[in-house]
């Protein structure tokens, strides 16, 4: 799988007037079972799949975002919400220069909560963006694949994030995401208090439930939602 577009100016031009998909990632810790680049890595997978089937045209994911509230764990490294507004403002005037007829910003992280506003207010310009998925594309995902879990219990490399790996990049999941398991569903501090208030391991979920069958059905229940955004 691509996860870089490999386009040329050429076939950029031949997809004039198409809606961009921007994916955001992170690189953040995500337990001792997945990578550093993990929302990266799910938000450029999300994208690839649904340039398979709509006509689309993908960007180069944005590696670095929002993660503060994961900073007491080594690797993580963030940038500001003013800086993730200035960029994806910026992409987005870009964009349109060039003929893109939208844009959809293609979120893997749950902590880039300011692109939620970022989409409201560009709700009053002509020039169309969305946010993709929402929380209830996901909670539709993973009632479709058959997920044990919901976002509440499974927030952080957990079931949901294990199950895409585990289908796309199976290599980059290391062992013992079995043991892995841990809950903490009451986490109404967590952003004053960070991840670390929560988690030992940095894991808030339930990996031992992942399978690549579930990351298969995950990806292709969010490429039926997305048409409706679209």
């Amino acid at each position: 799988m691509d996860l870089l577009p490999v386009d040329t100016t050429s076939d950029a031009r031949d997809r004039a007037g198409a809606v961009a998909l921007l994916p955001i990632g992170s690189f953040e810790q995500h337990g001792p079972h997945l990578p550093l680049t993990t929302d990266t890595l799910v938000a450029a997978t999300i994208a690839v799949e649904l340039a398979s089937v709509y006509p689309v045209f993908r960007l180069p994911p944005l590696t670095i975002s929002c993660s503060h509230e994961h900073a007491a764990w080594p690797g993580t490294v963030s940038i500001s919400a003013t800086t993730l507004v200035a960029i994806v403002r910026d992409v987005s005037a870009s964009v349109q220069r060039s003929g893109a007829s939208g844009l959809v910003l293609v979120n893997g992280h749950g902590g880039n909560y300011v692109l939620g506003n970022v989409v409201q207010e560009a709700s009053l310009d002509p020039f169309p963006t969305a946010l993709f998925p929402t929380e209830m594309d996901w909670e539709d995902a993973r009632a479709d694949a058959g997920l044990t879990t919901t976002g509440l219990v499974d927030m952080h490399a957990g079931e949901l994030e294990t199950s895409i790996l585990l289908h796309v990049l199976p290599d980059l999941v290391k062992p013992g995401y079995e043991q892995a398991d841990h809950r903490a569903d009451d986490r109404r501090h967590l952003l004053a208090r960070g991840m670390q208030a929560y988690a030992e391991s940095g894991v808030v979920g339930l990996p031992s439930q992942a399978s690549a069958e579930k990351g298969r059905a995950v990806l292709e229940s969010l490429v039926r939602s997305f048409a409706a955004h679209l």
